[in-house]
């Protein structure tokens, strides 16, 4: 991958020096998953950081003998980079929800790389306080009805990871319970919530090619609440 590629791809290294991204191309290992695979065990956190070249995974934590989605992510985001700082036990894996393919920087070599560039410091900064909002916003959405909380959801996909299409915006098509748990609501909801809006025209669920179109990202954005 050429380094222009890699940091258009990756905004995280968009601010990074051609230095920076041409080391980082020489240190990364890469790594592909089939759909429903497991790509990063509970004890393997803080071992390395992991970035999503293509696909989509989820990070879940496991609960008794039960699982909750907490986060969905696709093409251009990352995942490890907190544990990397913080030794505690982790309750939590990243399962494949699509085939995806991987990129990893090992724990050490990534921090060295963090303080030789300040930029890229300050980058990943930015990004982690961009998603400790996020998180404060689904908060504040905890008593708002459910197809405002999986407006939200469809509408937060597309913005961050959806590509466009003759359709609309494109993602993938996730299963109704990971997109329950993220969105904090029942299965039950969010099946009843994708059918109102596939009938509506707003979204189209492709199931053959196992992706969901937002065909009215306007409308789904003032269903969320964000115009």
């Amino acid at each position: 991958m050429q380094t222009a590629a890699f940091s258009e791809l990756f905004p995280l290294f968009s601010a990074a020096s051609p230095e920076t991204i041409e080391w980082l191309l020489s240190i990364t290992v890469e790594h592909e998953y089939p759909a429903e695979r497991v790509v990063l065990m509970e004890d393997a956190w803080g071992n390395a950081v992991y970035f999503v070249e293509s696909g989509w995974v989820k990070v879940r934590r496991h609960v008794g003998d039960d699982v909750v989605t907490l986060a969905i992510l696709g093409r251009g985001d990352f995942f490890g980079e907190m544990a990397i700082l913080d030794e505690s036990p982790r309750s939590t894996d990243v399962v494949a929800l699509s085939s995806v393919r991987l990129l990893s920087i090992s724990a050490q070599r990534f921090i060295q790389t963090l303080f030789k560039d300040s930029q890229l410091h300050h980058r990943m900064l930015q990004l982690m306080v961009k998603r400790l909002r996020q998180t404060n916003y689904r908060f504040q959405l905890r008593h708002q009805p459910p197809a405002i909380k999986l407006a939200n959801t469809l509408v937060s996909l597309g913005e961050n990871y959806g590509l466009p299409s003759e359709h609309g915006t494109e993602i993938f098509n996730i299963p109704h319970r990971d997109l329950a748990d993220v969105s904090d609501i029942t299965p039950d909801e969010a099946l009843k919530i994708m059918d109102k809006l596939h009938s509506k025209g707003w979204i189209k669920i492709d199931t053959h090619r196992q992706v969901v179109y937002l065909v009215n990202m306007r409308q789904l954005t003032h269903l969320a609440g964000k115009v």
